[in-house]
């Protein structure tokens, strides 16, 4: 789909602030420690010590002063940061919802005034909608759990070594459910055979992100493309679609959660800014890489690498 992208490779790290937080106590207490022992060997060395002392003293006070000022700037800088990123996420969610709920009270209400009773045709076109906005009511549901169960690192998933193709086509057949009938070309070719290590429920939800995320970011013509393969001792799953493609700079964030790229792109396409977070978690939890290739206007690919079972 177009020419070579330009690829930037996410790697999968988890930022601790443990050690964060131990380098602002030291800085902290160690000033505090050091005007302590200032002031046990003035003591001990009598009054021709009292200039030096002083010094010692106001400067290290004035350090503890400066660290103490920093920490409270850092823990409430991130606590503002946390309940702005609870809001967006509320107000997203809230978004997110109201169109496919909206969709079914309209088709249901039709339904129920017996408007279609003399159309076959239509009766069953309000039918296939009211499922397939469920559909993207459940998969949304699913997101906001699944991440909130993987921040709690309470995400059970259950390794079992099988070729990966099966969590691949159950993640084609829901996404076919919460599209229209040819809304979407999705070209599907699954090679891979090799065994590996996965939760296939898991894979699906990877696989449905992905495909929701080329829905999303690709506006006219949609096309994706689904291929699993065997490569290097790897087990390979690519999504590619023919979208409106990440910037250059954006591409070594767009896995953080709630992250999403510039206004002008973000106004075309809804969404809660943990999709492709939950994907980078789940590839991360099978012991996995995941890539992006992408240009802008030309499409993009997200490629995930993951481990097979030798013998």
């Amino acid at each position: 789909m177009g020419k070579k992208p330009k690829t930037s490779r996410i790697r999968l790290r988890n930022i601790s602030q443990t050690g964060i937080i131990i380098t602002l106590t030291v800085g902290i207490l160690l000033p505090v420690l050091l005007s302590t022992a200032v002031g046990i060997v003035s003591l001990a060395l009598g009054e021709e010590s009292d200039y030096l002392v002083v010094a010692v003293l106001i400067i290290s006070f004035t350090a503890a002063a400066i660290g103490g000022a920093i920490t409270v700037s850092v823990l409430l800088s991130r606590r503002a940061r946390l309940v702005r990123l609870q809001a967006d996420l509320l107000a997203n969610v809230t978004h997110e919802l109201r169109t496919p709920l909206s969709s079914i009270r309209m088709y249901a209400q039709t339904l129920l005034m017996g408007r279609l009773e003399q159309d076959a045709n239509l009766t069953q076109e309000s039918l296939e909608t009211i499922i397939r906005e469920t559909e993207w009511l459940e998969t949304m549901i699913e997101r906001v759990l699944t991440w909130r169960a993987a921040a709690k690192d309470r995400e059970s998933i259950k390794l079992n070594a099988a070729p990966i193709n099966n969590g691949v086509e159950d993640a084609l057949a829901r996404f076919a459910r919460m599209v229209a009938h040819r809304e979407v070309q999705v070209d599907s070719r699954l090679e891979s055979t090799s065994l590996v290590r996965h939760d296939p429920a898991a894979i699906c939800t990877l696989v449905l992100n992905l495909l929701t995320n080329a829905y999303k970011y690709t506006l006219t013509d949609k096309k994706v493309a689904v291929r699993t393969s065997d490569r290097n001792g790897l087990a390979v799953i690519e999504v590619e679609d023919n979208g409106i493609g990440i910037p250059q700079k954006e591409q070594r964030r767009i896995f953080d959660p709630f992250y999403r790229v510039d206004q002008k792109i973000r106004s075309k396409a809804s969404g809660t800014g943990l999709g492709l977070a939950i994907v980078r978690y789940l590839v991360q939890a099978h012991g996995g890489e995941i890539d992006v290739e992408s240009t802008r206007g030309q499409g993009s690919r997200f490629i995930v690498s993951l481990p097979v079972v030798d013998g």
